[in-house]
């Protein structure tokens, strides 16, 4: 393998191990849930980071009761040339996750509050 394609295959991995972790905080909600269609969207080309997985959270249907803690979700990494996005949680019903013009940072690692 020569130096190039080493330094390739290096950079493709980097960006396959990008992540994007958010830290959610709830109101006084009894209990909360995620869906497995909740995304980051970046602004401008639409492009979805997916939910890879969570913490403190149970996935729909079950429930989690609040313990004032919070939650983390870890999505996968957003596109280098993101500068905003939004936390949308696609869902059949009323009431989903969405937290709109989230700013990027350079660790992408945000605090949200529903």
């Amino acid at each position: 393998m020569t130096e190039t394609e080493e330094e390739i295959e290096v950079k493709t991995l980097e960006s396959e191990e990008r992540q994007t972790i958010v830290h959610c905080s709830c109101g006084d909600d009894y209990a909360f849930r995620i869906w497995p269609s909740t995304y980051l969207i970046e602004q401008g080309t639409g492009k979805r980071a997916k939910l890879i997985t969570a913490f403190n959270i149970s996935f729909a249907p079950q429930w989690t009761l609040n313990d004032g803690k919070g939650f983390t979700l870890i999505f996968e990494g957003l596109s280098k040339g993101c500068k905003a996005f939004d936390l949308k949680e696609i869902i059949p019903q009323e009431g989903g996750f969405e937290i709109k013009n989230i700013q990027r940072n350079n660790m992408d690692v945000y605090q949200v509050r529903f």
